[in-house]
């Protein structure tokens, strides 16, 4: 993280396979980006398949940025994405964007760590965040149904530099304290809901106990009647 240049606000994208940016999107970025009084700068980290090609491609494009001069070096690609580097970044970054195409999210395991470190979420409700979503803990993209992909997408991304324009970047700036209890948000709504702890006591009263009692009953010798 120190080899990067400082610029204030840092976000990590998660993009998906085929996302492709167009030229208006990129000069809307480009305005986010080089802002001299509220400047972001944005963490790409992931790794592709060996034999995701679409994959590679973004990767490739991400990379393409992190070289482009309009974003004075305010694009950041990290490679060999492991957990040790995602322990890293779920403890530095300030606000954790992750932008699958609904319902394509697995489940989005990382934005829950960073939500436990005291990191906001802005995603798309999908995945984890669906469920997790609090507008006192982040951001959520709602989705408008458009007829098709491309229409959702143009959509999914007004709506992005919308919430990084009129709220995100407001009160991480603007408001400390309100930014502040964004994050003590997350840990709770996180910490309540999304871990192994709350995973295994849920199991444990739902089903290992009940089948275990279950169990013994069925295993008790009946009396006969006298």
């Amino acid at each position: 993280m120190n080899d990067l240049p400082h610029s204030g606000h840092v976000v990590v994208l998660e993009f998906p396979p085929g996302c492709v940016c167009e030229q208006a999107l990129c000069e809307r970025l480009r305005k986010l980006l080089v802002n001299t009084s509220r400047p972001v700068q944005i963490i790409f980290a992931g790794k592709a398949h060996p034999e995701d090609t679409p994959g590679k491609k973004v990767l490739q494009t991400v990379h393409h940025f992190t070289r482009d001069p309009r974003f004075e070096g305010r694009v950041a690609f990290l490679e060999d994405y492991d957990m040790h580097l995602a322990h890293l970044l779920v403890q530095g970054t300030d606000l954790w964007l992750n932008l699958p195409r609904p319902p394509l999210e697995a489940s989005g395991t990382s934005g829950m760590k960073a939500a436990l470190n005291g990191t906001p979420n802005l995603s798309v409700l999908d995945g984890w965040w669906d469920e997790g979503y609090t507008p006192e803990a982040g951001w959520a993209i709602q989705g408008t149904g458009a007829e098709t992909q491309a229409e959702q997408d143009d959509a999914d991304a007004a709506e992005l530099f919308r919430l990084l324009r009129e709220e995100v970047l407001p009160r991480y700036y603007g408001e400390p304290e309100a930014w502040l209890a964004t994050g003590r948000a997350a840990i709770a709504s996180g910490g309540a809901r999304f871990t192994s702890h709350r995973m295994v006591g849920e199991y444990a009263e739902r089903f290992y106990v009940p089948a275990h009692l279950e169990a013994l009953a069925v295993s008790r010798p009946s009396r006969a009647p006298r």
